[in-house]
This record gives C-alpha cells, structure tokens and sequence, in this order.
C-alpha cells in the first residue's frame, strides 16, 4: 500500500461547467480522482467543460455516478475518510481528519450538499471561513483550497 494521500473530490449535482471543469484539472494537478453525482447541470460533452478542463479534460476523465448511494456502494468511504464541505458546518476545514483516503464532498453551486448527505455523516461537517461580505465562495476556489490543504495535513 502506498503512503502517499488517496483523495477523491465529489461534486454532489454541480450545476455550472466551468467550475466543474477547472475542479477537474485541479485534481488532476493534484492526482486526485473526481467523481460527479447525477443529476448535471450540463453536459460533460459540453465544449465549456471541456474548455475550463483545458487540453488536460480527456485525462481527467471522471467517474459519474447516478446516485450518492451508488457512489458510497462502490468505494465504500469509511465515515473517519468523509469530509462535507458546507457553510453550516461546525469546525473549520483546517480541523479535518488526516487520513491517508480522503473523500471531501461538495455540494452544488445554489443548494449545497442535500439533508441526507448530511445527516448521513453528523460529525463530518466543516466550513470554510469567510466574512460576512459575500454568502460564499466559488466552488472550484472551494475545492482548491480544501483539497491542497487535505494533502499538505494528510503527509
């Protein structure tokens, strides 16, 4: 087994493609796996996808999959490997676990990540700090920050 981090970044019904597309060649960066819950807000084929994914889209190549529960079916993520990132959490992402497989788990643009995702996984909750000027922060600046952070904690 690999000492090296194993981080999987999920988009639980993102809706705009140009943040899934530069989400995606963040983790290809990265070497992190995406994973995209049905229902999309666009097509993969789109040509916005695959121009924020520059010419590195074809790498990424995420799995997608038609539900939460299919997706928990198949890789089995252990509730000590899931991180929800979602404005009400209650510690900061800085406090996330550091274990070597990570699943850190985005909700979409407009409604976030669904009450059972999150009552689902109570103690998993964290949020990423932010004044009171804006109501959030991009998703894809989201998932950059997080998942360079869960790969700094995690070596």
């Amino acid at each position: 087994m690999s000492d090296e981090p194993e981080r999987h970044v999920v988009l639980v019904a993102p809706e705009i493609h140009w943040n899934t597309g530069n989400i995606g060649r963040t983790c290809l960066g990265a070497g992190a796996r995406l994973h995209l819950i049905r229902p999309l807000g666009f097509s993969l084929e789109s040509r916005q996808v695959k121009r924020a994914g520059l010419d590195y889209w074809d790498r990424v190549a995420p799995d997608v999959w038609d539900s939460f529960d299919a997706f928990c079916h198949a890789l089995n993520p252990q509730d000590a490997e899931v991180v929800l990132l979602t404005k009400s959490g209650s510690r900061i992402f800085w406090e996330m676990p550091t274990s070597r497989r990570m699943f850190l788990v985005f909700g979409s643009e407009t409604g976030g990540l669904p009450d059972e995702i999150l009552s689902r996984y109570p103690e998993a909750r964290y949020r990423i700090p932010i004044n009171g000027e804006i109501r959030s922060l991009n998703l894809s600046t989201a998932a950059g920050i997080v998942l360079y952070e869960s790969m700094r904690n995690g070596r």
